[in-house]
């Protein structure tokens, strides 16, 4: 049972399926604890959650709560909901107005968090691979950790991975700027991966984003370590309680020097290593200032031979640049992308492995006031694509901003066409891309499985 909620024997979470919330539902059904939730439609995440063991139910109805949640002693229960569950959510509502002790998924990873030596990882971007590259360290490494991670990691098909239970357990987490959730996290091991605009509509300026950071460095521990991007370490100021480390392009510290790419693979050598060559599990640049961020951190645990063993193994994230098909004629490959510097580094990356292909990017953009914000910049680097699709906005959980659409976008990027999900994947069956990209947060992920099928289809005629 989890220390923190040494009292409680059931947990329901309202929005169940969400990519944080199952991690740390995984969490409590590893307790051998009495796990339900709701969720709006069912996926891959909540089959997998119900055959290990949640309830789950995809109706908000306060009749789909069981027995075993309704008539168990209130003290005994805790409620977990994510603040992408709409405020009129019927069972929400009901665990809040009948005294159940109701917390946001933040506030339960803050409580699992404390008394246990804690690395958390924030940036615009980043941090999930980050977070990734970090449990395959300390899972190769056989050391005593647990993992709640912002994906799917591809070696080993969870977002929560864990070894060994004892309570001297190292945690690694991701810390979510959304709704400012990091500021309730005090790390031992703060990484900072980037700090660009986003998420405005909380933030309402990037000065304000840029204080928020400057909140979750200052709330590391005393005596901790504070790793930053070089490019953004002038956006941080660290107390005399705390070392800042910083990583990057030819920094000082955790310089990165002599990248490259051979035989489709990238490697690169760190400086303060001993000259050791990393050859990358992962494609591109953005993806070895991840791995470097996550070796500056492991590197208190482990060496840096040890981690430059570990580095090719790792296979990377479930949508971060996941090469779904290749074959002599196409590449397919898709990518959760969803901000202009992510989308760049995806094009970036495909075109620098597979310069001699055509480029077909098929993006959807994520929330409505994200497109608004950042329009020039998701127009400019989507006009780097030699084919542009782009599909309607995801508004996830927003309502639609008048004059924001997927037209408007296309015509400040100057090229292509807006095509829904069936739309793309006939294009895609007629063209049959060279060289693909999917890229977006939203549910254009229901197209990789199809798309893949139409290529294997096609090479197997």
């Amino acid at each position: 049972m989890p220390k923190a909620f040494g009292n409680i024997s059931t947990v329901y979470f309202v929005g169940i399926g969400g990519i944080g919330m199952s991690a740390i539902a995984r969490h409590f059904l590893k307790a051998n604890m009495h796990v339900e939730g709701y969720d709006k439609t069912p996926t891959p995440l909540t089959q997998q959650l119900e055959k290990e063991g949640a309830q789950i139910t995809f109706i908000d109805a306060i009749e789909e709560i069981s027995r075993a949640v309704g008539n168990a002693d209130k003290n005994e229960v805790l409620v977990v909901y994510t603040p992408a569950i709409p405020a009129a959510s019927q069972l929400l509502n009901w665990f809040v107005n009948n005294g159940y002790q109701v917390k946001k998924r933040s506030e339960v990873l803050a409580e699992l968090t404390k008394n246990h030596f804690t690395i958390a990882v924030a940036g615009t971007h980043g941090k999930t691979t980050t977070c990734c590259y970090l449990a395959h360290f300390f899972k190769q490494a056989n050391l005593n950790f647990t993992a709640f991670l912002g994906g799917i990691s591809a070696n080993y098909g969870s977002n929560y991975i864990t070894n060994g239970d004892s309570e001297e357990q190292v945690l690694i987490v991701e810390a979510d700027e959304f709704d400012r959730s990091f500021h309730r996290l005090h790390p031992n091991i703060s990484i900072i991966t980037s700090i660009e605009p986003d998420h405005l509509d909380i933030y309402g300026n990037y000065e304000s984003l840029q204080e928020a950071y400057q909140v979750f460095a200052n709330q590391t521990q005393q005596g901790g370590k504070i790793i930053v991007n070089d490019r953004f370490s002038n956006k941080i100021l660290v107390g005399k309680e705390c070392t800042m480390h910083t990583y990057g392009l030819y920094s000082e510290q955790f310089g990165i020097q002599q990248i490259g790419v051979a035989n489709h693979q990238f490697f690169f050598e760190l400086g303060g290593t001993g000259s050791l060559r990393f050859v990358n599990g992962l494609p591109g640049e953005h993806n070895a200032l991840n791995a470097t961020a996550a070796m500056a951190a492991a590197s208190e645990f482990m060496s840096y031979s040890d981690l430059s063993q570990y580095l090719p193994t790792f296979t990377g994230v479930q949508r971060r640049f996941q090469r779904i098909f290749e074959s002599e004629s196409s590449v397919y490959i898709d990518d959760y992308a969803h901000h202009p510097t992510e989308l760049k580094y995806a094009i970036e990356t495909a075109t620098k492995l597979y310069p001699e292909r055509k480029t077909t990017v098929v993006f959807q953009p994520h929330l409505f006031s994200r497109t608004q914000d950042l329009a020039n910049e998701f127009a400019e680097v989507l006009a780097m694509a030699n084919e542009l699709i782009i599909m309607p906005i995801y508004p996830a959980r927003e309502l639609p901003i008048k004059g924001v659409t997927s037209n408007w976008l296309l015509s400040k990027a100057g090229k292509g066409k807006v095509l829904n999900h069936e739309q793309v994947l006939d294009y895609v069956s007629t063209e049959k891309p060279e060289l693909l990209l999917t890229l977006g947060a939203g549910n254009i992920d229901l197209l990789v499985p199809k798309i893949q099928s139409i290529y294997q289809k096609a090479v197997a005629v």
